[in-house]
């Protein structure tokens, strides 16, 4: 019987791809041939769960936590949510905007299959999280990037914001603190931005997943401005800030009317989230934040080792990022491109690291690392590019 070929559907060339799994599986491969990695690729905190949220979880398995809940999340979790982000952005947010999710990632995909016509206009950060253009062009909408640049400490120029928004623009997408640079936007940014959302009536979707690692300064959200609450959907999740990546818990905060279409949208595809987990993010907003701030602080140095370990190379550059954990070196000067150098340190001297240009055409010229590994490993590694950079002449 001949083979019959697959043909998918359009759509599916659309959907983009994360380049840290394919790194990753690179990375894996070498290790199994028996080249020690040091990994820098992946956005997942090397810090274990906090003990309290593994245990409400278990508590929550043998009280019977194994059914379907309500598409949006339990109630009791939508209620603590509320609250959280009602104290954290001194806004007033009621249970029945929140949708919990299984991970962050559905919100990107909910605002994109709600709010999108095909040829609707979104303005997004470049470089930025891959994902955002790929939803977008899925549901084919016209993405629009906005250059995030290093002279002006990877924010966007308000000149440049204003020249990208026309009367089709329906949506402008935020990430602060911001991956993959580390920066944050100021409420002069935020003020402007709401000022203009108002103007030209769009929306913003508010990609927040970072906010609780914030070293320099307070975390700012465009949901705190007046007015903005009607028109912002807020994302944001425990993968990072509680180490529970692979526990799949994320949630949106929205208006109620675009809540229950998330809601619609979440029977429709995947159901509910994961009961138990549920309870056990009620356990990390409501318990001990110890665990937070000691992953912080523990953060912080290894971004200033790094940072300080990176300058000192010759041909590169790296400012000093001010939330999330990734910093993102300048890397011109030498004399591979960002891809063929991200490949050279992988292969070569067995680091991972992504090329820039994973993040967006205005990421060329750079590296991203995430210092998700220990100090020792980052020491390890500065020493290997110290030796690996100087075999390039």
């Amino acid at each position: 019987m001949a083979k019959t070929e697959i043909r998918f559907a359009e759509r599916m060339a659309q959907l983009g791809t994360e380049s840290a799994f394919e790194v990753l599986a690179r990375s894996q491969e070498l290790e199994a041939q028996g080249q020690e990695v040091v990994h820098f690729e992946i956005g997942q905190p090397n810090f274990p769960t906090p003990v309290h949220i593994s245990e409400a979880a278990y508590d929550a398995i043998c009280s019977g936590y194994t059914s379907y809940t309500p598409a949006a999340g339990l109630p009791a979790a939508r209620a603590v949510i509320a609250h959280h982000v009602s104290r954290t952005r001194g806004v007033s947010v009621s249970p029945e905007q929140v949708v919990i999710t299984p991970g962050a990632k559905p919100i990107i995909f909910f605002t994109a299959l709600a709010l999108l016509d095909p040829g609707d206009e979104v303005i997004y950060p470049d470089p930025g999280f891959p994902i955002y253009a790929s939803a977008l062009a899925f549901v084919e909408a016209r993405p629009v990037p906005l250059p995030l640049l290093e002279s002006e400490g990877f924010r966007f120029r308000l000149d440049d914001l204003v020249a990208a928004i026309s009367e089709r623009t329906k949506l402008l997408i935020l990430n602060s603190p911001h991956n993959p640079t580390g920066s944050c936007l100021t409420q002069a940014d935020l003020q402007a931005i709401a000022a203009l959302a108002e103007r030209h009536d769009f929306y913003i979707l508010a990609d927040e997943i970072y906010s609780r690692l914030i070293y320099d300064g307070k975390h700012q959200s465009i949901l705190s401005l007046p007015g903005m609450a009607a028109r912002t959907i807020l994302l944001d999740g425990f993968s990072k800030t509680y180490a529970m990546t692979g526990w799949r818990l994320g949630y949106g905060v929205a208006p109620r009317a675009i809540a229950q279409q998330f809601e619609r949208l979440a029977i429709n595809s995947y159901s509910c989230t994961c009961s138990f987990t549920q309870m056990a993010g009620i356990a990390a907003l409501t318990g001990s934040q110890q665990p937070v701030e000691n992953m912080v602080a523990e953060l912080q140095q290894r971004r200033d080792v790094l940072v300080a370990g990176l300058n000192a190379l010759p041909g590169i550059q790296c400012r000093q990022p001010a939330g999330a954990f990734y910093v993102f070196p300048n890397v011109q000067q030498l004399s591979l491109n960002s891809h063929d150098l991200a490949t050279y340190l992988l292969e070569e001297a067995g680091i991972a690291v992504l090329a820039g240009t994973a993040f967006g055409r205005y990421g060329r010229g750079y590296l991203r690392f995430a210092y998700t590994t220990s100090l020792d490993n980052i020491y390890k590694a500065l020493e290997r590019m110290q030796v690996a950079i100087a075999k390039l002449g």
